[in-house]
């Protein structure tokens, strides 16, 4: 059962990530990404690492998702459809995506065979939530204040110049 819900889960995300990469609209790019990186904590989930695929749903999803969105509207990038985003090489990408993803396919496939997805035992919320805020917590907050000055900064660099009346 495990094995099926992984395959189902990657299937979707592998999916929903060529039409990620492939939208000609960036905000649908954008919500693409949600349903990629909601897929990848399906995985997670699969593997019986529900923390993990919790942190993946906050973190990625409800963050960096927002972010992108947030940097879209600050910048006043266009949201209609882009076909100036084609060029004569995407054909040559295209072949050299092909290759690198069956050169990624045949090394997982040598490297892991006939194996079956086994969950992981060890590990439980409270450890990991223990170790990380234990010995973790500077860097947490260095990198929220991060965050907040480069949200300020993006804040301050999208508003127009006005008059010096105003």
């Amino acid at each position: 059962m495990t094995t099926a819900l992984f395959s189902i889960a990657g299937a979707v995300a592998l999916l929903a990530a060529v039409v990620t990469v492939t939208s000609r609209r960036i905000v649908h790019a954008a919500l693409w990404l949600v349903v990629t990186l909601g897929a990848v904590a399906g995985c997670f989930g699969a593997l019986h690492a529900e923390f993990v695929a919790l942190v993946q749903i906050l973190v990625y999803v409800g963050a960096i998702v927002v972010l992108v969105l947030f940097a879209l509207m600050l910048t006043k990038a266009p949201t209609n459809p882009l076909p100036a985003l084609t060029t004569r090489r995407s054909p040559f990408a295209a072949v050299v995506a092909l290759v690198l993803a069956l050169i990624l396919g045949t090394g997982v496939v040598l490297a892991f065979g006939n194996q079956k997805i086994k969950p992981v035992p060890t590990g439980s919320a409270e450890s990991i939530g223990t170790a990380v805020f234990r010995n973790w917590v500077l860097p947490f907050e260095v990198l929220s204040v991060l965050l907040l000055a480069a949200l300020i900064g993006a804040i301050v660099l999208s508003q127009r110049p006005g008059k010096k009346g105003d």
